[in-house]
């Protein structure tokens, strides 16, 4: 007897067995997928949140002084501080309870004191004598150095009644003075060499030298003078009248910005380039500066705090409007000093020193700032900036993430609108008039498109294309244009064609040909009578926004085709058939049935590849010349936020300003691209939804 059964290789129940477990895993690993994304959502943010964080001060303990005379310089380094005192005592003082060191007497009480900027030398004058000192602190050991020797020295003016100090290296200073013969300026080496210059000016209230001692700022009543020094001559660059006389003068660090004190408040000034060359200009006055006293500044970043006769501490930056921090501390303070790194301020009263912790790293961010323009140093008006880093140790960093956006969006709203027409054209041609022979042929190699690396792209682009459209800039601006006239007068002529070359599919052999040769005459005929457009335009560069449109439209085109044509393809056959049964022509029946049957793919794929284009890196980083310019057009440079963070982060110190905002910058790239593919689903399903009731319905 002969068994007709099928033979089954498994049972009912080791089916549902194998389905669950299917299930279970599909089921875990999308639930993995979205747990990941979760944690690295939350991770960007944990990185992000302290550039948010508000700046504290807590209260140090208070430490007596042997001295009770005031002092008149002040300073720290490490856990040591020192200070020079009225009295003529220079001492060291342990910030943590140790014991003092024993002072170092002055030969004589000093009547001022001037200090330069990095606060390592200390100018006293005492009578008319001058000596040069300076608080050296090595491995926890302090001492005094005397590098112009222990013994005081005259100027040659004579007795000096007001000075500035600037240290111009490890081993020359510069002095200027007011004599009773004028103002003078002394550069003084450790080698004992003497440069002495006379200024025309025989009087004046207060002298400001800059940190390199290269400008010297002079009051006169509400006169301020700049002058630029040199050791061969003092010439006066301006003269600036002032609204009210300057009660102080302070640089902040850098030596740019210039703090001018009055009974109006703190403005802060620097200079601007312009026809006559660079010359002061005021910026702003800051809000709730009126009664500030004391002014003690950062050497090392642009922040200062002002301290009220009454206690109340006020912390500024820069490049904020108003106080980052407000603190009311015990009344009586003489005179106060930041430390090198800004994170304590050392407040001396009456009898007392005291020290306070800041939490303060990074006073010059905003959230305001990465949005609205600012108007950083010696630039001509606010604007928005990226520049994190420079030459100088000096530099003022400008973190503003508008010319990031402004280049993401621009590089993809061209490459999305070079490539969709093409993707589009091509799928509709493929799926719906090409012969299916051919169709098997030719969506695979342009689906084959889409395995080229972005870097080799960007690559060719950046090596090869972008020199190749300098040279033919007019015939590539022009070719769109005629490519899109030729395909029109096919069209009007395409009827007069013999029967025969009207098939489908044989339109093909003729139009290629015919527009190969349309794009070579135009690529090379009129870049020859053009005479080289791109030589005259004066902001043109090489790598541009053209060129990245271009390259990343190429990347482009693959994925938005192989995702439109397969929704074109899989609209029902039965509706396209009904619609040409009613006596609608191939074009009627492809626009007014397929495409809107087709919408929501379609859709998908231009938000894919929108989304593809605002995260690509290698293409941008290498065909645009990465300028992080706010403005420019078609043929300026421009950079991208994927290939900002690219570049920069390798760069960026960890926990730096500049390393938590390229995370903040990638966390805005990530929520843009998550709200972008849920507004462009949200869409896609109501167009499904729309389309597939008018479908039922038919």
């Amino acid at each position: 007897m002969t068994d007709n059964r099928i033979p089954v290789q498994f049972s009912d129940r080791r089916r549902r067995w194998a389905d669950r477990l299917t299930r279970r895993i599909v089921t875990a690993s999308g639930v993995g997928i979205l747990v990941l994304m979760l944690l690295l959502f939350f991770w960007l943010i944990w990185v992000v949140l302290p550039l948010f964080v508000s700046p504290g001060m807590q209260a140090g303990a208070v430490r007596p002084l042997s001295d009770k005379a005031p002092s008149l310089a002040l300073g720290m380094e490490d856990n040591i501080g020192w200070r020079i005192s009225a009295s003529g005592a220079a001492r060291f003082i342990p910030l943590n309870n140790g014991s003092p060191e024993p002072a170092l007497p002055l030969a004589q009480p000093p009547d001022s004191v001037a200090t330069s900027a990095d606060r390592r030398s200390i100018l006293v004058e005492s009578h008319g004598t001058l000596l040069l000192m300076q608080p050296t602190i090595i491995n926890g050991e302090a001492q005094w150095r005397f590098p112009l020797g222990d013994k005081p020295f005259v100027l040659p003016g004579g007795v000096t009644q007001n000075m500035a100090l600037a240290a111009l290296d490890n081993a020359r200073w510069r002095i200027a003075a007011l004599t009773p013969d004028g103002l003078s300026v002394t550069t003084l080496s450790a080698r004992r060499e003497v440069t002495h210059l006379r200024i025309d000016q025989h009087s004046a209230d207060l002298l400001l030298l800059s940190p390199q001692g290269e400008l010297l700022y002079t009051t006169e009543g509400s006169v301020l003078r700049v002058w630029e020094l040199s050791n061969e001559r003092a010439r006066l660059r301006e003269t600036v009248a002032l609204a009210q006389p300057p009660r102080t003068l302070h640089l902040l660090a850098g030596g740019q910005s210039l703090l001018i004190q009055d009974k109006s408040g703190i403005s802060q000034w620097f200079a601007i380039a312009g026809d006559r060359g660079a010359r002061l200009q005021k910026i702003h006055t800051w809000r709730q500066s009126r009664d500030a006293g004391l002014i003690v500044t950062e050497p090392n970043r642009r922040v200062f705090a002002t301290l009220t006769p009454q206690g109340l501490l006020r912390l500024w930056a820069s490049k904020q409007p108003g106080p980052i921090l407000s603190r009311q501390l015990t009344p009586g303070i003489r005179t106060a000093q930041f430390s090198a790194r800004g994170d304590r301020l050392l407040v001396e009263r009456e009898n007392s020193w005291q020290l306070y912790p800041l939490d303060n790293p990074w006073p010059d961010f905003s959230w305001r700032n990465l949005w609205q323009k600012v108007w950083y140093e010696n630039y001509p008006k606010p604007d928005w900036v990226w520049q994190s880093t420079a030459a100088g140790d000096s530099y003022q960093a400008k973190f503003s993430l508008i010319p990031l956006v402004i280049g993401t969006l621009k590089a993809a709203a061209l490459a999305l609108l070079f490539a969709t027409p093409l993707a589009l054209a091509a799928a509709m041609y493929t799926a719906w008039f090409m012969a299916p022979g051919l169709r098997r042929w030719v969506k695979p190699a342009i689906e084959m498109m889409g395995a080229l690396p972005s870097v080799v792209i960007g690559l060719i682009a950046g090596l090869w294309l972008a020199p190749r459209i300098s040279d033919a800039l007019l015939g590539v601006l022009l070719l769109p244009l005629m490519l899109a006239g030729t395909l029109l007068l096919c069209g009007a002529l395409s009827a007069r064609l013999p029967a025969r070359w009207r098939q489908p599919g044989r339109e093909v052999a003729l139009l290629l040909p015919l527009l190969l040769i349309v794009t070579l005459l135009t690529l090379w005929l009129l870049p020859l009578l053009d005479g080289g457009l791109s030589e005259r335009l004066h902001h043109y560069e090489q790598r541009n926004l053209l060129v990245a449109g271009l390259a990343m439209g190429f990347a482009l085109v693959p994925l938005i085709f192989t995702l439109a044509e397969d929704a074109l393809f899989s609209v029902p056959a039965e509706l396209g058939q009904g619609s040409l049964a009613l006596g609608a022509t191939p074009w009627q029946t492809l626009t007014r049935v397929v495409l809107p049957g087709a919408s929501a793919g379609i859709f998908a794929a231009l938000m894919i590849g929108f989304g593809r284009a605002v995260g690509e890196t290698m293409i941008v980083l290498m065909a645009t010349g990465n300028t992080p310019e706010s403005e420019g057009g078609l043929f300026s440079g421009l950079r991208a936020l994927s290939a900002n963070i690219a570049i920069e982060m390798p760069e960026a110190a960890a926990g730096s300003a500049h390393y938590r905002i390229l995370f903040l910058s990638a966390l805005l790239l990530l929520i843009f691209t998550l709200v972008i593919n849920t507004l462009a689903e949200l869409i896609r399903q109501r167009l499904r939804q729309r389309y597939g009731q008018n479908e039922a319905q038919g």
